[in-house]
Parts: structure tokens; sequence; C-alpha cells
């Protein structure tokens, strides 16, 4: 959420297209086409909240995005010896399912994991200050596409 939905570290004078909002008391800058990704990504994908935010995800992103429909479920996450949200995706997807996981925390770690895990494996870095582009969705939709 916190990079791909919710901005962070852009010039506090040249805000991206987006609007603050509060969620228990933190300051969120949520990214203005974040809503709309997510609605065009639903249609070839099965979306998971893989957040920090962990069950606060369903309670709050589906108003602030506009999201109607099934809720997504979340992922819960526990201390790991590899990356932190590594063993939660794991968990709910299995070895061989496809995994597109969108996130701007990517590191050596989860490159790693992707280049050996047994399913197709699409691993998609955002910029926090950015968050999430039409060029990173539309790359998403053609690598499910080429799944089909």
């Amino acid at each position: 959420m916190d990079g791909v939905l919710s901005l962070f570290g852009f010039p506090a004078d040249r805000p991206p297209p987006g609007s603050l909002t509060f969620v228990d008391g933190l300051p969120h800058w949520i990214g203005k086409e974040a809503g709309t990704w997510l609605i065009r990504l639903r249609r070839v994908f099965e979306p998971v909240w893989c957040t920090g935010w962990e069950d606060r995800a369903p309670e709050h992103l589906p108003r602030l995005l506009g999201l109607t429909g099934e809720p997504y479920p979340h992922l819960t996450f526990a201390p790991s010896a590899r990356h932190w949200k590594l063993d939660a995706i794991d968990a709910h997807a299995g070895p061989a399912r496809p995994v597109a996981w969108v996130d701007d925390g990517h590191d050596a770690r989860t490159a790693q994991w992707a280049a050996e895990r047994p399913g197709p494996t699409l691993l998609v870095t955002t910029d926090p200050a950015v968050g999430l582009t039409e060029a990173q969705v539309e790359r998403l939709e053609a690598w499910a596409r080429s799944l089909a």
C-alpha cells in the first residue's frame, strides 16, 4: 500500500495528483489513479492486500480507493529470517500459482525468491513518490495475458 497507492517522498511543494487522508491519525497521500488501476487489474488478477496495514487494509482501503465488490483478502505477517512478506505470500499462493507482486520495497532477497520460485512470478517495483503507474498496469496486464 505505502509506496504503491499511498505515496511518500515527493517534494512537499509539488505533490503528485491525489489527496490527503488520515487513517488512525496517520497522514496518507492517496494517488489519484490508484483506485482506477486496481479496478482495472481486478479484471485479470485476484488482488490481495500485501501491506503492513494487514487487517486495517480491508477496513479502510476500499473506501479510500473507491473499490466495490468482494473485499480483497489480506496477508498477515510474522517475523521471518527472509524478507518480512515472503512467508505470507508463499502461504497464500503456494509454490506453483502465478504471483505478480507490486511493491516499493523489492530487494535482492525478493529478486532471488522470484527467480527460484517454481510458479510464474513477476515483481513490479514502484517509486514511492509516484506509486503505481499506467505503464506498470499495462505491464501487469500483458503478463497476465501471456499466462492465459
